[in-house]
């Protein structure tokens, strides 16, 4: 059973960059087609997706994030990251992993990002 955990600081000054990862454990991130993305929540909002990395390494964003985000993935390590840069506070959100072949069918429990001096 494939199961995804996220990490990263709770805590971001304006002007900075975010940097997440998601540990996958059940599965490989290079094998089995499934698709590794990042999705994020802002209280009272509708989840917004921010961008994926597929099992061959390449990475697709939202049109609205893509000058500010980045995905990578360390496979030696079974991870992949997101990096945020230059967030402000409306990037305040619960941010998850995820993936699936077709839509989002795992996801991570989620990590709370709070941006503020």
């Amino acid at each position: 059973q494939v199961q995804l955990q996220e990490s990263g600081p709770g805590l971001v000054k304006p002007s900075q960059t975010l940097s997440l990862t998601c540990t996958v454990s059940g599965d490989s991130i290079t094998a089995n087609g499934a698709v590794w993305g990042w999705i994020r929540q802002p209280l009272g909002k509708e989840p917004e997706w921010m961008g994926a990395i597929d099992t061959s390494g390449s990475s697709y964003y939202n049109p609205s994030l893509k000058n500010r985000t980045s995905i990578s993935r360390d496979t030696s390590k079974n991870q992949f990251t997101l990096q945020l840069s230059s967030v402000a506070p409306r990037d305040t959100a619960e941010y998850y992993c995820a993936s699936g072949k077709e839509g989002w069918s795992t996801w991570g429990k989620g990590t709370q990002v709070t941006v503020s001096s």
